[in-house]
């Protein structure tokens, strides 16, 4: 069913609720999903309501001139999507490939819904697999004495394909405050550990350095600071001292798979709302 997904962030105060529920009665629109989060910390309140698209008498557009007047009257930080409209998901990995193998089977199953305009790499060990998938390859290698061309090159691709996010299915390069800036909120990254532990290279080593009995796996927004951006979803195995490094890496990327794809899919579907480094995650 298409729908349309009201997502808002304001300040807290009394009538938001009613006003938003008002207002799409006095359209008729039908609420088929309602989501709110008051955070007594911050005093910011959180909605997400996907309303049928048929059951209103306008477009994204007529919706979003018709409900502009209560966003300023509340101070609103909202935006309104259209379920009909596939995101672009550009895909990001360097030589690891099961986090690619598996975004790129679910989109290719059907079981997430979206585009992959192109596939960008640092190597070119996965063009095979990925061009198997009917999707572009671009390879583009970074020098470490000067990766401004590099990522010049990726910011344009990504630019080019008109992307409406980035996944770094463990692209293992990082990325400049530049690109973290101009595609705030729009860049999701797996790290292979529970963060904020093991922040860095080689999670899995220090994890057995420090002899813990859980790893983990981090899905979150990229920012300017290395592995702290906001976390939009986390898992864990269990571990114990018989376990070797390379089972531990082993365990991990069963984790991560599975923490990509459910974090990709919460943004995809306009769940993820983010308030200064932390999220309100809908589910």
């Amino acid at each position: 069913m298409r729908t349309f997904r009201l997502v808002i962030a304001c300040p807290d105060r009394v009538g938001i609720v009613a006003k938003v529920s008002g207002f799409l009665a006095t359209y008729n629109g039908w609420i088929n999903e309602a989501s709110h989060h008051s955070d007594n910390e911050s005093g910011w309140f959180f909605m997400r309501h996907e309303i049928r698209a048929d059951s209103l008498p306008f477009d994204l557009d007529g919706f979003r001139q018709a409900f502009s007047p209560i966003a300023r009257e509340f101070s609103m930080a909202w935006r309104v999507t259209d379920s009909e409209r596939k995101k672009r998901v550009v895909l990001m990995a360097s030589r690891d490939s099961h986090c690619l193998a598996d975004l790129l089977h679910r989109w290719h199953s059907g079981e997430m819904d979206y585009e992959i305009p192109c596939v960008i790499s640092n190597h070119d060990d996965l063009r095979s697999m990925v061009e198997w998938h009917g999707i572009p390859f671009h390879h583009v290698p970074v020098n470490p004495q000067d990766k401004k061309p590099a990522f010049g090159e990726v910011s344009r691709l990504v630019g080019e394909c008109n992307a409406d996010a980035v996944v770094l299915a463990r692209y293992m390069q990082i990325l400049p405050p530049q690109l973290c800036q101009d595609f705030a909120g729009r860049v999701i990254n797996i790290h292979h550990s529970f963060l904020p532990s093991f922040v860095g290279a080689k999670p899995y080593h220090q994890a057995s350095q420090r002899g813990v009995k859980l790893i983990g796996a981090t899905c979150h927004y990229v920012t300017e600071e290395l592995d702290a951006g906001p976390i939009i979803e986390q898992d864990v195995a269990r571990i114990s001292h018989r376990d070797s490094i390379d089972t531990m890496v082993r365990l991990g990327k069963d984790v991560e798979k599975l923490v990509l794809a459910r974090g990709l899919r919460a943004h995809l579907e306009d769940r993820v709302l983010i308030h200064d480094n932390k999220t309100v995650v809908f589910d």
